[in-house]
C-alpha cells in the first residue's frame, strides 16, 4: 500500500469515527423523545385505572348551598339536566321560590324534586345540621355537596372596615365548613361521595383591594386538601373550583365598591356566564378532579399554584411539570403589568391631588 492510499485510509477511518461521535447526541436526543413519548403514552394509558370512577347525577341527590341565584342556581340547574334531585338552601326564601321554578324548567323526567330550605348555612352549625337532616329525610342521603354559599367585596386594605374580615371569613369559609361536617359522617358510611367547594381565582393569587375577601377563599384550598387526604380512602372526592369574574348580582353588588386598581386588573380577563362556569365545575365534580378551573388563565394559575395539592390521573400531574417554566414566565408578564396599573394609578391619584391643593 502506497503512503497516499494510508494516508487517505487514516483519513476516512477518522472522518467514519468522528461522525459517529458527532452523531451520537443527536442519537441520544431521539431515544430520549422515543423514551418520553412512549411514557406519557402509558400514563395516558393506565390513568384511567387511577382515577376514581364518575357519579352518576341521574337520580343522585345533590345539595347547593348559596343555590338561589348566581353560580350556585346554574350548577343546580346543570345538575337538575342531568337528572339529581335538588335540594337549594340559602337565606332570602322569595329568591329560593323563585329559583326552584327556574331549576323546575331544567327536568328531563317527572319523578325530580327541587327542594327549598332558607338558612343562614354561616351562623348556628346545629341548625345547618338540622337541615342537612330534614333534606336527608325527604330526598335521601346526599350524593354531592356543592357549597356555594358566600359572598364578596373589595376596597383598600386600610379602608375596609374590621368587621369585614370577619364576616367574609364567617360566610366563605364556616358557609362551607359547616354544610361540609354535617354530611360527612353519612358518606363515610356509604363509602361514596362529592363535596364541591367553590373558591374563586382571587383564592389563587393575591390582588390589590381584596385584602378581606382573597383570604377567605385562600382558607377554602387548606381546607379542600386536608379534607381529600381524610376522605380519598372512603371513595369520597373534593374538588375546588376556581371561577373568574362571573356575571352574577354578586358581581353587580361588588363592582359599586371596587377601588380603580381592581377594576383595571379584573378587565385583563373579561366576564364569564355562569352557566358556562357550571358545566365545567359539574363536570369536574362529577369526575372527581380536584382542581377546576374555566378558561386559559384559569388553567394556567391553577397548574402555577398546583403546589402540594392532590391530582385525580397522573397525566395531570404530568401536565403540570411540564407546563410550569412556561407558565411561570407568562405569570411574571402578567404580575409586571398588574404592578404597573397600581403604580400609575397612585401616580395620577397624587397628581390630581397636587392639582387641587394649587387651585
Amino acid at each position: 500500500m502506497s503512503y497516499e492510499e494510508g494516508f487517505s485510509s487514516t483519513i476516512t477511518d477518522w472522518l467514519f469515527f468522528n461522525s459517529w461521535w458527532l452523531l451520537l447526541p443527536l442519537i441520544m436526543l431521539l431515544v430520549v423523545v422515543a423514551f418520553i413519548v412512549a411514557f406519557v403514552l402509558l400514563l395516558y394509558m393506565i390513568s384511567p385505572l387511577i382515577s376514581p370512577k364518575p357519579l352518576k347525577l341521574n337520580g343522585a341527590h345533590v345539595v347547593v348551598t348559596g343555590g338561589s341565584s348566581g353560580i350556585g342556581k346554574s350548577i343546580a340547574m346543570e345538575c337538575y339536566r342531568q337528572g339529581a334531585f335538588i335540594t337549594l338552601v340559602a337565606r332570602d326564601e322569595s329568591k329560593l321560590v323563585q329559583a326552584k321554578k327556574e331549576v323546575e324548567k331544567c327536568a328531563i323526567n317527572d319523578k325530580q324534586v327541587v327542594l327549598c330550605i332558607s338558612v343562614d348555612v354561616s351562623k348556628d352549625y346545629r341548625q345547618v345540621e338540622s337541615v342537612i337532616k330534614q333534606c336527608q329525610e325527604k330526598l335521601g342521603p346526599v350524593d354531592m355537596l356543592v357549597n356555594c354559599a358566600g359572598t364578596s367585596f373589595s376596597g383598600k386594605f386600610e379602608e375596609v372596615e374590621v368587621e369585614r374580615f370577619r364576616s367574609l371569613m364567617e360566610v366563605n369559609y364556616l358557609g362551607s365548613v359547616y354544610p361540609t361536617r354535617a354530611v360527612i359522617t353519612t358518606m363515610k358510611e356509604r363509602r361514596m361521595g362529592r363535596i364541591m367547594f367553590v373558591s374563586s381565582q382571587a383564592g389563587q393569587i393575591g390582588l390589590f383591594g381584596y385584602t378581606a375577601y382573597s383570604p377567605s377563599k385562600f382558607a377554602l384550598r387548606g381546607l379542600a386538601e386536608s379534607l381529600q387526604m381524610e376522605m380519598k380512602p372512603y371513595n369520597i372526592y373534593v374538588t375546588i373550583a376556581y371561577p373568574p369574574d362571573t356575571d352574577t348580582p354578586g358581581l353587580a353588588e361588588e363592582n359599586r365598591t371596587k377601588p380603580l386598581e381592581t377594576r383595571l386588573i379584573s378587565e385583563t380577563s373579561g366576564v364569564t356566564q355562569p352557566e358556562q362556569v357550571a358545566k365545567i365545575v359539574v363536570k369536574d365534580a362529577v369526575q372527581g378532579n380536584f382542581n377546576s378551573s374555566v378558561g386559559p388563565d384559569g388553567y394556567m394559575l391553577s397548574a402555577l399554584t398546583c403546589g402540594m395539592s392532590p391530582v385525580t390521573s397522573i397525566t395531570e400531574g404530568l401536565q403540570q411539570i411540564v407546563t410550569m417554566g412556561l407558565f411561570r414566565t407568562i405569570a411574571l408578564f402578567y404580575l409586571g403589568s398588574f404592578d404597573s396599573i397600581v403604580r400609575r394609578c397612585m401616580i395620577e391619584r397624587e397628581q390630581s391631588k397636587a392639582v387641587d391643593k394649587r387651585e
